[in-house]
């Protein structure tokens, strides 16, 4: 497998906690979507880790096609 799987063609909306750490899949094969449930074992994938500066709303990609990775970009729109 050389490509993710697209989740969804939208952007994820998650609150995150300022200093907690979080693993976004980067596969698309995720349970727990946009968040990793480790089924990346099956691919060549990693998970992207991040740590939330603030308590804050993010959109997290969704297609996981964006340049900004773990971010939506927008290139839900152009597949």
């Amino acid at each position: 497998m050389s490509e993710p799987q697209i989740a969804q063609k939208a952007p994820y909306v998650v609150e995150v906690e300022a200093g907690k750490t979080y693993y976004w899949c980067a596969c698309g094969h995720s349970k727990t979507q946009p968040f990793c449930d480790g089924t990346h074992r099956h691919t060549h994938m990693q998970p992207i880790k991040f740590v939330a500066e603030d308590s804050e709303t993010l959109y997290l990609c969704g297609c996981k096609h964006s340049e900004e990775k773990p971010f939506c970009d927008g290139s839900h729109a152009h597949l």
